[in-house]
């Protein structure tokens, strides 16, 4: 699941992986996973890439936290 606003977010910097990935300090390939959403970020590494492309790092864990209290709304109900 591609993490569409935040290649959207980079390209919009006029950043390259490479770019994000060097200021960070991780590998390019390490980027790109977390990009595409294979890999989750650390919280101090999605401050870290936040700060670089200027947004809120909370977005990285948006989807995962809505997906939690969806899944703990439906055990209650269900």
């Amino acid at each position: 699941m591609t993490r569409e606003w935040l290649v959207k977010l980079r390209n919009d910097a006029n950043k390259t992986h490479d770019e994000v990935a060097t200021k960070v300090k991780i590998s390019r390939q390490y980027y790109g996973m977390i990009e595409s959403g294979i890999r989750n970020p650390s919280v101090d590494l999605a401050k870290k890439i936040a700060s670089f492309l200027e947004f809120e790092w909370t977005l990285f864990f948006a989807d995962k936290s809505n997906e939690m209290l969806l899944n703990k709304i439906t055990k209650e109900v269900g």
